[in-house]
C-alpha cells in the first residue's frame, strides 16, 4: 500500500506575524523555521522516499528542499496540495479575521464555508482537489510507493480527515503544526493513519522491512488495536 508522509512547512515570517499568507509570493520560512525543517529532514533521512509532492509555494519550496538535502529524489510541484486560495481574507491579520461573521462558519460548520472576493475558494473546494491529487499519486507512483507530500496545514488537516472519515465540519478538531509529519497508509479498501501532527517521535516503523512478504500487505484493521509496530532491528550474527 502506497504510504504518505504529509508534511507541513516550517514557521514562516507570516506565522510569526499572526497573518493569513495564502498565496502571497514571497512568504519564506523565519529561522525558527529554517530549524524545524533541517531537524526534520535529518530525522528522516533514512526513510526511503520514492518522490516529494510539494505546493509551489516558496515556504513548501524551502521546506522540501532541506528535508531532500543530497538526496536524490524526484521532486514534483502540485498546485493542487498547494494552500487555500483565501480570496479577500489573503494577507490579513487573524485576529482582525477572527471579528468576521464567516470566522465563527470556518470554525465551526467549514463545508459551508466559501471565502470571499476574487479566486476565493470553498474549504470542501480545497479538500475535494486535494484528497484527489493524494490519490492520483498514488496510482502513479505505485501501490509499494511511500513518498512525501510537502503542503500547508488546512491542506494536510483536510486530507487527514477524509483519511479517517471524519465528515469536513469536524476538521478543525485536527491539530497540523509548522514542520510536523503526518502519515496516511493507503490500502485497497481503506486509509490507515498511521501518525498525526508528529513533531519528533521515531520513524523506524516507516522502513521497508528486510524481506517483503505476501502476509505483510494489511487492508483489515487490528482489532484491539494491535500491537503496534514496533523497532525495525537487525538479527546479530
Amino acid at each position: 500500500m502506497a504510504t504518505v508522509l504529509l508534511i507541513r512547512h516550517g514557521r514562516t515570517t507570516a506565522n510569526s506575524a499572526g497573518t493569513l499568507a495564502g498565496w502571497t509570493p514571497g512568504v519564506f520560512l523565519d529561522e525558527v523555521g529554517q530549524e524545524q525543517v533541517a531537524t526534520l529532514g535529518a530525522r528522516i533521512a533514512s526513510v526511503p522516499l520514492s518522490a516529494v509532492v510539494s505546493s509551489p509555494l516558496e515556504r513548501c519550496r524551502q521546506t522540501t528542499t532541506a528535508v531532500l538535502g543530497d538526496r536524490d529524489v524526484p521532486a514534483h510541484h502540485d498546485e493542487d496540495v498547494a494552500e487555500v486560495r483565501y480570496g479577500d481574507w489573503t494577507g490579513e491579520s487573524l485576529k482582525v479575521l477572527a471579528k468576521q461573521p464567516l470566522w465563527k462558519v470556518v470554525q465551526q460548520h467549514p463545508s459551508n464555508a466559501t471565502f470571499p472576493g476574487d479566486g476565493g475558494e470553498s474549504l470542501a473546494g480545497m479538500q475535494a482537489r486535494a484528497v484527489a491529487a493524494v490519490r492520483r499519486w498514488n496510482t502513479t507512483l505505485g501501490a509499494d510507493a511511500t513518498y512525501a507530500v510537502v503542503s500547508h496545514g488546512d491542506v494536510i488537516k483536510a486530507v487527514l480527515a477524509d483519511a479517517l472519515g471524519m465528515h469536513l465540519d469536524l476538521f478543525q478538531r485536527i491539530v497540523v503544526d509548522p514542520a510536523s509529519l503526518s502519515v496516511v497508509q493507503y490500502g485497497d479498501t481503506r486509509a490507515f493513519v498511521e501518525r498525526t501532527n508528529d513533531s519528533g517521535g521515531d520513524v523506524s516503523s516507516l522502513l521497508p522491512p528486510k524481506r517483503r512478504r505476501k502476509s505483510s500487505k494489511r487492508d483489515d484493521a487490528a482489532v484491539g488495536g494491535g500491537a503496534g509496530p514496533g523497532p525495525r532491528t537487525s538479527k546479530k550474527r
